[in-house]
């Protein structure tokens, strides 16, 4: 059993992949060759925005955008605590400090009413400027946008939305990686729609934005590569992995999402009496870039994770240690008492095997595993 099952959805699309690989090699375009504006068109209109500018990977569209924000020493920017280390890494790589958000305990999506909270005690405090929040779609499920957009607005702050794991979700039909001035998603290979090496996006309705974006990510070019009009860094997303993303953002659309949340009912349905299981607010569509579980301690957790590498069944932790509790941020000083859902969570979760080509014997084995550790 796989955790997260590519070599399967390989061998479904092997053909389509393989013809499209080909055919760049066959052409020798293997920087911004024709597919890589092709991705970008078909991303923007699925996502639902002006502009979809595509990049080396999920941590360097972050940044890129921290850049065209010119967010440095002096800005505060508000991450939540229970998400994967880049996050907080590109706000302190351009100088500016994290502040992290508890999260909610339904969800594990940050909490917009301790958010609110956090905000107004920066302003108080009067050392740094509030600048952007970056609220995290985390395993799949966008964050609450309607609140923390409010929010956003009350203090007059910029809101990227960081869709590496949500890319497919939405509130109301309306797509993650739409929400906010901009937003961004990852391709690497376990992520809903990845590719086979690194890449990443931003989406914007911006267009003086995205103009930024496109001369930052190539050197800082203007009219050519040769004109160079400001700083900028190499960021592209290379020909092959835009040929291999367009095949699977057709099977994402075609039956990927839909079969994901098919996998999520059939999980919940017979672990509902046995654990916590994902809970998927009204209006709200996840992409279940992970399906997680809550135990009651961390030594249940544990045996249970052990118990299922005996039986062969792969799992997860996301995550075993708060952003608040990194060693790279040392010294930002925290108030442990602020963190207290982060910290059950990080002593608690367990994400099962979960992808769209999950059978239902693969479901039953892994249910049956919990029940018979848990009984």
């Amino acid at each position: 059993m796989e955790f997260r099952d590519l070599k399967a959805q390989y061998q479904r699309y092997k053909v389509d992949i393989d013809t499209a690989v080909a055919q760049v090699m066959r052409s020798g375009i293997f920087i911004a060759g024709p597919e890589v504006k092709t991705l970008e068109q078909r991303l923007a209109e699925y996502v639902g925005v002006r502009h979809c500018i595509t990049c080396a990977n999920g941590t360097k569209a972050m940044t890129l955008l921290m850049m065209a924000w010119d967010i440095g020493p002096g800005d505060a920017v508000f991450v939540p605590d229970f998400t994967f280390f880049s996050t907080g890494e590109i706000v302190a790589f351009r100088g500016a400090t994290p502040i992290f958000i508890d999260v909610e305990w339904e969800t594990f999506n940050m909490d917009p009413q301790k958010l609110d909270k956090s905000i107004q005690n920066v302003i108080d405090e009067g050392v740094l400027k509030p600048k952007v929040i970056i609220p995290v779609d985390l395993f799949g499920l966008p964050a609450n946008f309607p609140r923390i957009l409010k929010i956003a607005k009350k203090y007059n702050l910029k809101v990227m939305e960081d869709a590496a794991q949500g890319f497919g979700g939405s509130i109301d039909g309306k797509k993650a990686g739409s929400f906010g001035d901009a937003a961004t998603t990852s391709f690497f290979p376990a992520k809903p729609l990845g590719c086979y090496g690194d890449g990443g996006a931003i989406f914007t309705d911006d267009d003086t934005l995205a103009v930024l974006l496109r001369s930052l990510k190539v050197h800082g070019k203007g009219e050519d590569k040769y004109d160079n009009v400001r700083i900028g860094v190499n960021s592209r997303l290379d020909t092959i992995q835009a040929a291999i993303l367009n095949v699977k953002l057709t099977a994402f659309m075609e039956h990927e999402l839909e079969d994901v949340n098919r996998v999520y009912r059939m999980y919940n349905e017979r672990l509902k009496e046995t654990v916590l299981t994902p809970i998927i607010p009204e209006g709200y569509e996840s992409s279940f870039a992970q399906y997680t579980i809550k135990l009651k301690n961390k030594e249940q957790r544990d045996l249970l994770q052990a118990s299922h590498k005996s039986a062969g069944i792969p799992s997860m932790i996301y995550y075993p240690k708060p952003m608040h509790k990194q060693q790279a941020f040392i010294e930002n000083q925290c108030n442990e008492n602020c963190f207290e859902v982060t910290n059950a969570l990080c002593n608690t979760v367990l994400s099962l095997p979960m992808h769209p080509y999950l059978t239902e014997g693969d479901i039953e084995q892994v249910v049956e595993n919990i029940r018979r550790n848990l009984k």
